[in-house]
């Protein structure tokens, strides 16, 4: 039912468009930019719903209790049991190893708020796990969700983050002064 309302919110309500191809291979990293409301993951459940294709998010196991468990799976949320020492990053790579389809959406600011500089984590998860990454514009300006093409690091950061973060060069999030 909520998966329904997020669709109709986002195509009739804000009157959200595609623009792009959504890619069909089965495992990458998706790093959704930017991310300035709560409303953005409402509108990509929404899209996630109307492509009726696997999206996936993180979240600590304990979020996964017996009651809230079949919420979160039914969006697309994994649950993270980090072993004693794992680090996150390898955590999550290991999980594109045991998922034959995983596809995990980040936000790279890793915040609503505005941020200066993007966390590296969804890059290295990138790299770990052998996947490419899917850059998402989220334009709420122009109702847009723009898919770039599918990109693979070539392990330098600093140049890939030049790269990446041209491709989001003036999309406004909902809450522009965070964009």
């Amino acid at each position: 039912m909520f998966r329904l309302m997020a669709q109709f919110l986002a195509f009739k309500v804000y009157k959200f468009s595609l623009k792009g191809t959504f890619p069909r291979d089965k495992k990458y990293v998706i790093a959704v930019v930017p991310h300035t409301s709560n409303w953005d993951f409402v509108i990509a459940i929404g899209v996630r719903t109307y492509l009726k294709e696997p999206i996936h998010f993180v979240g600590k196991k304990e979020l996964f209790t017996p009651f809230t468990s079949w919420f979160f799976k039914g969006l697309g949320g994994m649950p993270l049991n980090r072993k004693k020492n794992e680090k996150v990053v390898d955590a999550i790579a290991r999980m594109y190893g045991e998922e034959d389809i995983f596809r995990m959406a980040i936000a790279p600011e890793g915040t609503r708020k505005k941020v200066d500089e993007w966390k590296t984590g969804f890059y290295y998860i990138a790299e770990k796990a052998g996947v490419p990454i899917l850059p998402i514009a989220f334009d709420w300006q122009n109702r847009e969700m723009i898919f770039h093409p599918l990109f693979t690091p070539t392990g330098d950061r600093e140049k890939d983050f030049v790269y990446l973060k041209s491709l989001f060069k003036g999309v406004v999030g909902k809450v522009p002064e965070y964009s």
